[in-house]
């Protein structure tokens, strides 16, 4: 709990340090000419796939070689367009199927990570609540303990020091504390 009250603040540092780039970018004017506008994906059928992909918006299909411009309407190209083992999107090397798949687990490790952490947390804050209540108890019986063994020590001197007092004569009555003082 405390590391994360501790690191909570350089997480906030963080978020403001990119925030701030970021907005420093927007803030300068502009002083490059704007992009051309974009060619239609149709334009790079038959070239390369690397030439394709350049275009985030371009599908790459290999079954024919063609660039198609990739369907936005619908989260995954429908297989009337592509197969999804032979499109490419973002890059050549990986086919649309072992993207999705890679994405899928890295997702799940994720949120496995994150489910294991909470319970985790839970764990330890269940723990760490229980924990000094136990501990407290304990500490209070101990005192209690060493607090009855002094009383009874105390007592046990007192007894010693009366019996001592009773040998020598100096043992006062309980009745009549004051004695007559015998000058010698």
């Amino acid at each position: 709990m405390e590391a994360r009250r501790r690191l909570w603040p350089l997480w906030l540092q963080g978020l403001a340090l990119l925030w701030g780039s970021a907005g420093m970018g927007l803030a300068q004017p502009s002083t490059t000419a704007p992009p051309p506008p974009a060619q239609a994906c149709s334009e790079f059928s038959q070239k390369s796939c690397e030439e394709c992909l350049k275009n985030v918006s371009c599908l790459w299909c290999y079954t024919n070689n063609t660039c198609i411009d990739y369907p936005v309407r619908s989260i995954l190209p429908p297989s009337s367009l592509c197969s999804l083992s032979n499109a490419r999107w973002g890059v050549c090397w990986i086919n649309f199927e072992a993207l999705i798949i890679a994405i899928a687990v890295v997702a799940g490790l994720i949120l496995v990570s994150i489910a294991v952490c909470c319970c985790y947390c839970c764990y330890c804050r269940r723990h760490s609540r229980s924990g000094p209540d136990e501990e407290e108890e304990r500490l209070a019986r101990k005192r209690e303990e060493r607090r009855l063994q002094s009383l009874q020590r105390k007592h046990e001197r007192k007894l010693k020091h009366d019996e001592i007092r009773k040998k020598y004569g100096l043992l006062q009555d309980s009745d009549n504390p004051y004695s007559r003082f015998e000058n010698e």
